[in-house]
């Protein structure tokens, strides 16, 4: 009886110990939630709004890319970027910042454009139980080293011309430019230094400081390129106040059907749900 004890005592040890953690890199196939499907990408140059909710306390051990699972380390999940990425996230309504570290899947909830650890929420002085509007900017450097350091990333085969083949010289400036040897351009735009990626799961906690700019929801609908399709559209939705916004892409006209401003974040959802139940799979809460 005793030995059966200490068995079972054993079994149950065991059972509750995690999963080795086996960080990866992580795209993924298409996959459906709540009758959404999400299509998983590689985008290096991200920047969007939306809004942020916290991860529930039931989250599994590890995240979506092998990475152990902590609500004390500033992490987030994103449903369709590529895994591991590092971000600069932003609390619109504070003007409070911090670079995440992307490593899991998120909720996949099509009102959550991000959701964030509770640390994360607390550096960022999220409000407590409620979706926050928040700015997202992928950093194209930091987020290609992260990958790199990772075993699973996609390889590019690229022909090098052999470093002996090839010629070099310095060259004298054009008449006019100044010479400036041994300056470096800094590049405009949120960046990190490539420390933040040398370790994995852990990113430095500081916190930056800028104007608070909460601005409105909308729910973007879709987008167009020819103005009858975005009227018939606009028709559809006229009930929720749908209008047109055009737009330029580079030389390309568009027409972006959407719906607001709202007020608040239930007032967006509910639109959002709307659109969602019309056959408009890729309308989304938007923060402008």
């Amino acid at each position: 009886m005793r030995r059966w004890l200490v068995l079972m005592g054993l079994a149950l040890l065991a059972g509750c110990v995690p999963p080795a953690a086996n960080p990866r890199y992580e795209l993924g196939r298409p996959y459906q939630v709540r009758g959404i499907w999400f299509y998983p990408n590689e985008n290096y140059t991200l920047d969007d709004t939306g809004l942020a909710s916290v991860f529930g306390s039931n989250h599994a051990p590890l995240t979506s890319n092998g990475e152990v699972f902590d609500q004390s380390v500033v992490m987030a999940g994103h449903p369709t970027i590529q895994l591991p990425a590092i971000a600069r996230l932003t609390n619109l309504e504070n003007g409070r910042s911090i670079l995440v570290r992307i490593n899991d899947r998120g909720a996949g909830n099509p009102a959550r454009l991000i959701d964030v650890t509770r640390r994360t929420a607390t550096l960022l002085a999220m409000r407590d139980n409620a979706a926050t509007r928040v700015r997202l900017q992928v950093l194209p450097a930091e987020s290609r080293a992260a990958t790199e350091a990772l075993p699973g990333r996609p390889l590019l085969a690229v022909a090098v011309a052999p470093r002996g083949a090839v010629m070099a010289s310095a060259l004298p400036p054009p008449p006019g430019v100044r010479s400036e040897v041994g300056r470096v351009s800094q590049a405009t735009g949120p960046t990190a230094s490539n420390d933040v990626v040398a370790s994995i799961g852990r990113l430095p906690e500081t916190v930056t400081q800028e104007q608070a700019n909460p601005r409105r929801l909308w729910v973007r609908l879709d987008t167009f390129e020819e103005y009858q399709y975005a009227a018939v559209q606009r028709a559809r939705m006229s009930y929720l106040g749908a209008g047109i916004e055009e737009a330029f892409d580079g030389r390309v006209h568009r027409f972006w059907v959407r719906i607001g401003p709202l007020d608040t974040v239930r007032q967006a959802e509910g639109a959002l749900s709307d659109a969602l139940a019309r056959g408009i799979p890729d309308a989304r809460i938007v923060v402008e």
